[in-house]
């Protein structure tokens, strides 16, 4: 598959709504003749193409930007698409992503893209290169150098990103951020995060092959990833628990509950990780795991010293969150309802779902405490953000810029369990291990011939 690259228009779609929604005295198009009473004309809605239309977020997602115009849709099941197209009966429908961009990049101004996260980067790109704005589920990618290839590209290519991590759009996650930004906790020394779900996690071994089902391009589905036989405990769910294609807990929710951490602490890339206990390492599906991140003295402009102290960061997956016991004086009580946990000089913060609560610990300190004056603005929703974003808005919280360098830390965890209680030095701008060359196998994808990523240079 050779990318094309960079399809500039003169005069694109883009350009034409990010003008409509800047014209106040005249509409380029009258209302009255092409929108009904208090709707926006066409001509200042977004033409978007949805990518992944099914499993577990894809109608979803659909729904959330239904109040743009859903121009296409794309699923490499039949059956997706039919259940959508029940709501949608006038987008065109693509069963290839590929064929979707290509021929419908014109007439589009934006992509929502909810697969399987080994599919990510190569959509994400193909739209970039096109000029199209994305919104691309959490994790951004299955790789961390997949994660580098994205921010780059949403650079070069000068478009509106959007991760979909959405809790990073909650009030409650920026206002955790004002406290600790205040000084109220003294300085952060550590972050404990955890989750005991998971998925496949019965599975050790390919399963048995069963029928492909005449509504499903398994092929396509496969994409970039070794060829494997189709099961039903692969698809339409269980993937995310696959060394193949999924990321398990720490690109599930991880990179929904260490959102405060990443924005609050302005993390950027670790000196080292290490996996600390490990059960369960079978060759298909991830294991339970634990593991620490450490970050060194970094930049904050947000505190008054300007940067802040080295820190380290806990995960705890699957049947590891056991490995986990509460901090300093804390009781298992007073953290039961919070899974991401602040350890401070001063004091303790507790965060819960994907941020979207937040607590001083114990509980009973909040009865008098004082917000801080609000620092950061708050947002209409993460979709909504993206969506004004693409007309002309403020820049949106999870842009790829952002989402690229959370990603790319996050998934050295879903590395590192293949080498417990080692030490892996990280050399976050070179994106290599300094200490371990086998570990370095694992930064890059497997991509099967045909699908083939450049790297970009910006």
């Amino acid at each position: 598959m050779k990318k094309k690259v960079g399809l500039k228009k003169t005069t694109s779609r883009r350009q034409f709504i990010g003008q409509a929604a800047a014209l106040t005295a005249f509409s380029i198009v009258p209302r009255h003749v092409v929108a009904g009473a208090n709707e926006p004309p066409p001509s200042e809605k977004l033409n978007i193409g949805c990518i992944g239309v099914g499993g577990m977020q894809g109608a979803g997602d659909v729904r959330s930007v239904s109040g743009e115009n859903i121009y296409a849709v794309c699923d490499v099941d039949a059956e997706f698409l039919g259940r959508i197209s029940e709501h949608f009966p006038e987008a065109k429908q693509y069963r290839d992503f590929r064929e979707m961009l290509d021929k419908e990049h014109k007439n589009l101004d934006a992509v929502t893209i909810t697969t399987p996260d080994h599919m990510h980067a190569h959509m994400a790109l193909w739209a970039m290169e096109r000029g199209l704005h994305v919104y691309c589920q959490k994790p951004l990618t299955q790789t961390v150098w997949e994660s580098r290839l994205l921010a780059k590209a949403a650079e070069k290519y000068n478009v509106v990103t959007q991760m979909g991590n959405q809790g990073y759009s909650s009030e409650a996650t920026r206002v955790s951020c004002e406290i600790i930004w205040n000084g109220d906790l003294g300085d952060i020394t550590e972050v404990h995060s955890m989750s005991g779900g998971g998925f496949a996690r019965e599975i050790t071994q390919w399963p048995a092959p069963e029928p492909i089902p005449e509504t499903l391009n398994w092929d396509l589905w496969t994409g970039r990833a070794a060829r494997h036989p189709y099961s039903s405990q692969i698809h339409p769910i269980n993937w995310r628990g696959f060394l193949e294609y999924g990321s398990q807990m720490i690109g599930d929710w991880g990179i929904h509950m260490l959102g405060p951490a990443n924005w609050a602490l302005q993390l950027d890339s670790p000196v080292s990780v290490e996996c600390t206990a490990v059960e369960g390492v079978n060759p298909v599906t991830f294991p339970h795991y634990a593991c620490k991140m450490e970050f060194p003295e970094r930049p904050n402009p947000y505190v008054p010293a300007g940067t802040m102290p080295p820190v380290t960061v806990y995960w705890y997956e699957g049947s590891m969150t056991r490995e986990f016991t509460p901090p300093g004086d804390l009781t298992a009580e007073d953290v039961e309802r919070f899974n991401e946990i602040f350890v401070g000089t001063k004091g303790y913060l507790g965060t819960r779902g994907r941020g979207e609560a937040f607590s001083l610990l114990p509980e009973s300190k909040m009865e008098d405490y004082e917000l801080p004056e609000p620092v950061l603005r708050r947002s209409p929703g993460h979709f909504q953000e993206w969506l004004e974003a693409c007309k002309g808005g403020d820049t949106p919280c999870s842009n790829f810029s952002i989402a690229g360098p959370f990603t790319e830390w996050l998934l050295l965890g879903s590395i590192c369990w293949r080498f417990p209680n080692e030490t892996l030095l990280w050399d976050g701008p070179n994106l290599r291990f300094t200490n371990n060359e086998q570990a370095n196998n694992y930064v890059r994808p497997f991509i099967r011939e045909g699908w083939e990523l450049d790297d970009i240079t910006v």
